[in-house]
């Protein structure tokens, strides 16, 4: 209507209410019969507004009057309608009522055998869509209303078909007027219009879990197809280690990376070479910040005829100022250790690298050589010189003669030498394995009784047994050393007059032992002249693992070489199956023996490279879904498995491609080891992640959420678990592969690891 209230506000009472029996006494007076009049019924109210409130107290009503106590029937209610003179609906709507009081059109009570009268109406404007009631107010959440009306059965349910498991309903303003029915997800990491996390829409999008997981695999296969392709193209074909087999009869193995190729040596002209050199002293330490280098004061006995004693001992004293770190590496150290290991492996790495520098330029420049007698060294700072082994862990100082000593016994011999130590380099560990170091000097000095072939493919044997030395397991994997030494060494060596035997030397103060091999002649001279004075003859009991040789053979062998052989050093002692049970080591810190060690070489290079490349980035495709995964569960738990250790989830995928495509095999073998250091170490992220997995499966399951579909596939609920442990899995396969790539790549020959030394020495 043109003229409708605006608003209209009742505190009181507004009433069309039927007369009741007993309201007027006159015409109660002149009633004779027994049957009294009934009620009146009730008015009509017929509003005209834009809106209406009610107060608390408020009433409006039509009600029926009572009837008389002789038998009237109650007054039928009266009507009560709204008529809204405008509905806002939609965006614009705002209630058109605030009704707190009461509405009543009751029909009035009948007193005997009266009946009581009817109800009333209350009835409104029809409401549009999405309104019900006289009121129209918006329909109840979880329905839709399409038509107009005011009934409240006109207000449909949602079909429950289109919510999702994880979505609830809302209320809308103006109601809900078509469907589907507005909702919205449970969590903020859930998103619409599915409520998927954001790992479920990728899987989703790609046709769900079996499809997608089929991509991906044909995606693997694909790439590493592309990556091996890529490989063989930028890594140069002279580079890529041979697979074959050195030709039988042939004395020249080229195939060890940690020697210098013997064509390199023959080329050498070894009497120049060992002519003045007279006697090479051992750092002891392992060159760490615990432990670094150090020479001992006195002056050894082989060189105390060239030296003078107190200056040597000042000499000594700068050298292990100088071989000493500061507190600020080792400090940087520690903190990378707990940070990531990898990075404090290359820390001291490049810490020792820097050291033997400073070393070296001291010697060579910078010291005036005052400790030597020899007036043309001290004048030309010649005399000295510094090396070390490829690991950086073992140093050494070669002496020299000056050539104006006139000295007929100097340089001694190899027999006068005797018995000689040669320390392994390296500590057993994975990163560095034990070795003996050969060089030119080395390998001229052992010419003078072995020819260079034999003594090249003694060293490359003895280097791949060394290999599978264990820091952990020393008296064990040191006894299959021992049986090698005494199946395959001596009794050729025993052809030339040599004999080696398995030692260790004087460990340090903090316990650090030193290991090598101890070299003395056995024939041409008095072999009681030939060992020190400070040498004691025991029995020998080679290890009972000894391999390859008949025992009668072996029972004449050591029958004839027994005699000759010296059992224990002052200051250290030979190792063989009993001294190794009673050898008291210091507890080695490992990382991950069980996980990551040497083994032998097993071939098929090119197998194993391609099953690398592929674990390599099915491994980095697992990370991303799983770090996908831990976002959608929260972003605290994201951030634990990237941090935990710090982004050292990410590290192993640069560090494999490094590996791979690497020039040369010892460059490929210490990158891989570098590589298998960052998978081990992302195992930590692994257990995070799996951890905060459990942590938020078990709050889940603890809430009172609505039970969602069962078949639902979610891989934070139920599934929490699939993709951690499935990199878990990858990671610990590619550990034992890298180790099977890193054999491939140092030993080529594997007839290093035969167990009949006739076929060993005929290679």
């Amino acid at each position: 209507m043109e003229h409708a209230l605006s608003s209209l506000s009742v505190y009181g009472s507004l009433r069309a209410d039927g007369e009741s029996f007993g309201e007027d006494p006159k015409r109660d007076a002149i009633m004779t019969s027994n049957v009294g009049p009934g009620g009146g019924a009730g008015g009509t109210i017929l509003l005209f507004v834009h809106s209406v409130t009610f107060g608390s107290s408020s009433t409006i009503s039509t009600m029926g009057g009572h009837g008389s106590p002789y038998g009237g029937g109650g007054g039928g209610g009266g009507r009560v309608h709204f008529h809204w003179a405008n509905i806002p609906t939609g965006d614009e709507y705002v209630p058109i009522a605030i009704a707190n009081g009461s509405l009543q059109t009751g029909g009035g009570l009948g007193r005997g055998q009266g009946y009581a009268g009817d109800d009333g109406t209350a009835t409104g404007k029809a409401c549009p869509e999405g309104l019900y009631g006289i009121f129209c107010e918006e329909c109840p959440i979880g329905t839709f209303k399409n038509v107009s009306g005011s009934d409240q059965a006109l207000c449909y349910s949602c079909p429950s078909s289109e919510l999702p498991s994880r979505a609830l309903y809302v209320t809308v303003r103006g109601g809900v007027t078509e469907r589907p029915c507005p909702y919205r997800c449970v969590s903020d990491r859930y998103h619409m219009p599915n409520c998927y996390t954001t790992f479920e829409e990728l899987v989703y999008t790609f046709g769900g879990p079996w499809l997608f997981g089929l991509i991906l695999l044909g995606l693997l296969v694909l790439l590493t197809l592309v990556l091996s392709v890529a490989r063989m193209k930028y890594v140069a074909g002279e580079e890529l280690p041979t697979l074959v087999p050195a030709q039988r009869g042939s004395r020249i193995d080229n195939s060890f990376p940690f020697l210098e190729s013997l064509n390199e040596v023959l080329e050498t002209n070894r009497t120049e070479e060992s002519r003045n050199h007279v006697h090479r002293m051992f750092f002891m330490g392992a060159n760490t910040f615990s432990e670094p280098w150090n020479l001992t004061h006195s002056p050894p006995k082989q060189v105390i005829e060239i030296v003078y004693e107190d200056a040597f001992n000042r000499f000594v004293d700068e050298i292990n100022g100088l071989a000493a770190y500061q507190w600020w590496q080792g400090s940087v150290y520690s903190i990378l250790c707990v940070l990531a290991y990898p990075l404090a492996w290359s820390w001291l790495q490049q810490c020792r690298k820097r050291k033997l520098q400073q070393l070296r330029d001291f010697v060579r420049s910078e010291y005036d050589h005052a400790c030597l007698r020899s007036c043309r060294s001290r004048a030309l700072y010649e005399g000295l010189k510094v090396g070390a082994t490829s690991d950086l862990m073992l140093a050494y100082l070669d002496f020299f003669l000056g050539g104006d000593e006139k000295r007929p016994d100097l340089p001694p011999s190899l027999h006068q030498r005797s018995p000689m130590a040669l320390v392994f380099g390296g500590d057993g560990s994975y990163m560095a394995p034990f070795s003996l170091h050969n060089d030119n000097i080395l390998t001229s000095l052992m010419s003078q009784a072995v020819p260079p072939t034999i003594w090249y493919r003694l060293v490359a044997g003895l280097n791949a047994q060394l290999r599978l030395v264990q820091c952990g397991r020393l008296k064990f994997t040191f006894c299959r050393v021992v049986s090698w030494i005494e199946t395959h060494a001596n009794p050729t060596l025993s052809a030339y007059g040599i004999h080696v035997d398995l030692a260790w030397f004087q460990p340090t103060t903090s316990g650090y032992w030193q290991f090598g091999l101890l070299v003395y002649a056995t024939v041409n001279e008095n072999p009681l002249q030939a060992i020190d004075e400070e040498v004691v003859l025991t029995e020998q009991q080679p290890c009972s693992a000894l391999v390859g040789r008949n025992r009668s053979d072996r029972r004449q062998y050591l029958k004839l070489t027994e005699p000759l052989m010296p059992r224990k050093v002052f200051g250290g002692g030979i190792l063989n199956s009993s001294s190794l049970q009673t050898l008291k080591l210091r507890k080695a810190v490992c990382s991950f023996p069980f996980l990551i060690f040497n083994i032998r070489p097993i071939g098929h290079q090119d197998l194993v490279g391609l099953l690398i490349s592929m674990l390599l980035l099915g491994d980095i495709s697992v990370v991303l879904l799983t770090l996908l995964q831990m976002y959608s569960i929260s972003l605290l738990d994201f951030l634990l498995v990237l941090l935990i250790l710090p982004l050292g989830i990410l590290f192993p995928f640069p560090a494999g491609i490094s590996a791979l495509f690497s020039h040369g095999p010892r460059r490929s073998a210490g990158l891989s080891r570098v590589y298998a250091l960052w998978n081990i170490t992302s195992l930590i992220n692994v257990v995070v992640a799996l951890v905060c997995g459990f942590v938020h499966y078990i709050t889940r399951s603890r809430e009172n959420h609505r039970n969602f579909q069962s078949w639902n596939f979610s891989m934070d609920e139920s599934e929490w678990w699939i993709l951690p442990c499935g990199l878990l899995v990858c990671k610990i396969v590619q550990a034992r592969l890298i180790d099977c790539h890193i054999a491939n790549q140092e030993i080529q020959d594997y007839s290093l690891y035969s167990n009949d030394p006739g076929v060993f020495w005929q290679a």
